[in-house]
């Protein structure tokens, strides 16, 4: 009788360790246990360039033509730029190809970046024309002017005329009116230089005009130096290729300077007579 509990109780024990040794098989490691239950690490976010309102085909990009655009790592659009100085700055007076609105990526298919073959020819309009200027370091100052602006051209010259009264020695009037920039410097981009230093003072712009506003620009730049004033960006273009039907207005010293205008030249004016007495030479007689 002892013999046989003896032996159940071994079978129960050999059945309860096998089942054991079943169980801790079927269950997964305490590890993956904790792995299973903890949640997904967050997506990893960047910043990307979009643009910063509707954009048309055709302008050219400036500063605040750009934002930033926080999205999901793994959604980034293939070519996209992320938003870092140098990509901003390599952006900065590319043409637009197609009209983008605003938060659209912008692209490398999108844009056409100044350098590339035909870039210049692509800018230019209908029967325009590219004509380079030299304008003096104020007007030129950085940050001020960047390519996609519209500007007048002011020309001021000084008379050099005798008898000229001092408001009337120096005048200044608008040559071209609502132009667009196109290039500023030999770079197409004004801004910060690429070793990172402080922007430099432009000394050439290049404006989109017709032709026959190009022979008055290529005569004005005889006549004095030249200025550019950035127009709204509000104001409604009305610049017409034919040539205006009235005279500019002009502007004179004395318009600007009051004391100009009440200065009175000491302008003598001295008659001279020569009289000859027979075959002798002639003798002269100054008075006022």
């Amino acid at each position: 009788m002892l013999l046989r509990v003896a032996l159940f109780a071994l079978m129960a024990l050999g059945l309860a360790g096998f089942g054991t040794v079943a169980y801790l098989s079927t269950r997964p490691p305490v590890s993956a246990q904790v792995a299973a239950v903890a949640p997904p690490p967050p997506p990893v976010k960047v910043k990307i360039l979009v643009a910063a309102h509707a954009l048309r085909a055709g302008s050219l990009l400036k500063p605040d033509d750009l934002s930033p655009l926080e999205v999901d790592q793994q959604q980034v659009p293939a070519g996209a730029s992320l938003d870092t100085p140098p990509a901003r700055s390599s952006l900065l007076g590319a043409m637009v190809r197609r009209s983008l609105v605003a938060n659209d990526p912008v692209l490398p298919i999108d844009v056409m970046r100044p350098g590339d073959h035909g870039f210049l020819a692509a800018v230019l309009g209908p029967n325009k024309r590219a004509i380079t200027v030299g304008v003096d370091a104020i007007s030129g100052s950085a940050g001020l002017i960047w390519p996609g602006d519209r500007v007048d051209l002011i020309l001021t010259q000084s008379i050099d005329q005798p008898n000229t009264t001092l408001g009337h020695r120096i005048a200044s009037e608008t040559v071209l009116s609502d132009v667009r920039v196109i290039a500023i410097d030999q770079q197409m981009v004004q801004g910060v230089s690429p070793e990172g230093g402080e922007a430099r003072a432009a000394r050439t712009a290049t404006l989109e005009v017709t032709q026959a506003q190009a022979e008055a620009v290529t005569v004005a730049a005889k006549l004095g130096p030249l200025s550019l004033a950035v127009r709204s960006a509000d104001q409604v273009a009305a610049a017409s290729s034919a040539p205006p039907a009235v005279a500019p207005a002009i502007t004179w010293a004395g318009d600007v300077s009051p004391a100009l205008r009440d200065v009175h030249q000491n302008t003598t004016t001295v008659n001279t007579v020569r009289v000859f007495t027979g075959a002798a030479d002639g003798k002269e007689f100054h008075f006022p």
